[in-house]
């Protein structure tokens, strides 16, 4: 039996029998005083030697302004910092960008790095579960940088030896509110690394008006709308296929026909051509002199458009077989775009087995066959379940706007996107505020990049189809 005795001896074990008692009491080693100093001064000139190695130029400023005080007085060093003060407002002032960019957002990186990320960074790994605590000490992981750009922190993190990526993508709501953000995105930076992305503000919450038609011709990609860093988001189309998920009023349409602006002047070349299948009447119905012809909306024409792709598409094939492995557009043989609305209408909800059949044997050949002799597919349903739509991993990209469950952001996109921060469930409902805003995972990138696409309005489409039909009219030789 053990027990503490009480006072100086409670760290004692005591071992008692009915007749005996013996005391065991631990040796103490005391430090001496001066090794307890030298360490203390170690530790302080390296915590001086690693402040300095950070943050030189934070260093270096209130330095050289003791030097010039000491040296010629504080006059001097008062002179100095107003003549900076003034010389940087004008540089912010008269060019704005190259400020930001050289400084604004190095200053915007340092304080938030010192204030948001290292002041709270030990308690919210400790919390979410990213540190561990193992034999009275505590190992995290290492904050590396943070770099600011318009929208966002990407802070740049060493894991510990040991963690999977997987550790920190289930604790992505963890981070995300520990250094209030409203989400956090992970993705790799290299072996032992990660880059979480923490928005500061939404730069796609208000819709985009619709992108010029451009005055060279595309054909490859066209950009059909803005990513959330910024730049122009370009969507390819030849060569792939794409595949829109997204519920009902999620802006499917502004996709659809912002790619058919972007593809307008080669349409007018003759370089290319969209086939539209419009089972609804109501999509792509406004455009239809745009299709020549190739427009069906009942399932008995959807059906043999369909078919008449893939012979066409078969044709092609036995052309280029051991002349050509790839397509470049032609006026004989112009890229063709297949589009789809509502593809669910025909491979899932249509009535009729045969017709049923019929379309869904010729979308496998066209999304297995078509990309390299020139034929794409771009098919959009509110459904993305696999009853649904059976083909949907035979589309290389694919393109998630505002879904009703978690797990129909995976369906989409492929397993794990979700974790890696494609929050397509957590899109606003209103119109204004989430119609065309949508994740895109292409297949040379694994990681989703959130994107908003332009929204084409009815007189937008109406002047698509006046200038188009001019077009064609001024081809047609004057009769004499």
């Amino acid at each position: 039996m053990f027990r503490k005795l009480p006072g100086d001896e409670a760290r004692d074990l005591v071992s008692t029998t009915p007749d005996t008692a013996v005391v065991f009491r631990p040796a103490v080693v005391k430090t001496p005083a001066i090794l307890t100093v030298i360490i203390w001064l170690a530790r302080l000139v390296a915590s001086l030697f690693r402040v300095i190695w950070r943050h030189p130029i934070a260093v270096a400023i209130p330095a050289a302004l003791g030097v010039i005080w000491t040296l010629h007085g504080y006059q001097w060093a008062l002179a100095v910092v107003a003549f900076t003060g003034t010389a940087v407002m004008s540089w912010a002032l008269l060019d704005v960008n190259s400020f930001r960019g050289l400084v604004g957002w190095r200053l915007l990186a340092w304080w938030r790095l010192m204030w948001v990320y290292r002041r709270h960074w030990h308690s919210v790994m400790v919390v979410s579960g990213l540190g561990r605590h193992i034999r009275g000490r505590d190992y995290l992981p290492h904050l590396d940088k943070v770099t600011c750009t318009s929208w966002a922190d990407l802070v740049t993190v060493k894991i510990l030896n040991g963690q999977a990526v997987k550790d920190w993508t289930d604790r992505a709501d963890h981070l995300a509110h520990g250094f209030g953000s409203r989400s956090c995105r992970i993705s790799i930076a290299r072996a032992g690394r990660l880059v979480l992305t923490f928005p500061r503000h939404d730069p796609l919450a208000a819709p985009l008006p619709a992108v010029p038609i451009p005055d060279v011709v595309s054909v490859g990609s066209v950009e059909i709308g803005r990513q959330e860093d910024g730049r122009p988001f370009r969507l390819k189309v030849h060569g792939t296929h794409v595949l829109i998920a997204g519920a009902t009023g999620s802006g499917k349409g502004s996709y659809l026909w912002s790619v058919i602006r972007g593809l307008l002047p080669a349409m007018r070349e003759g370089l290319a051509e969209v086939w539209a299948l419009d089972p609804k009447r109501m999509e792509l119905s406004f455009g239809r002199p745009l299709f020549r012809r190739r427009y069906a909306a009942t399932p008995d024409e959807c059906a043999d458009l369909l078919e008449a792709a893939v012979a066409m598409m078969q044709e092609r094939a036995d052309r280029y077989g051991g002349v050509q492995r790839s397509h470049v557009p032609t006026i004989a043989d112009p890229f063709v775009l297949v589009l789809v609305d509502e593809v669910a209408f025909l491979t899932a909800y249509q009535s009729d087995k045969a017709l049923k059949h019929r379309i869904n044997a010729a979308l496998a050949v066209l999304t297995t066959q078509g990309r390299a002799v020139g034929v794409g597919v771009m098919a959009a349903l509110q459904d993305p379940r696999k009853e649904v739509m059976n083909i949907r991993n035979l589309f290389p990209d694919k393109i998630a706007l505002r879904l009703d469950e978690s797990e129909q952001v995976d369906m989409v996109l492929g397993d794990g996107a979700r974790d890696r921060g494609a929050l397509a469930d957590h899109i606003s409902p209103v119109p204004a505020v989430g119609a065309g805003v949508g994740y895109v995972r292409l297949e040379t990138s694994p990681d989703p990049v959130r994107v908003r696409a332009a929204y084409v309005s009815d007189d937008d489409i109406r002047a698509m189809v006046a200038q188009f039909t001019a077009f064609k009219r001024e081809e047609v030789p004057a009769c004499g």
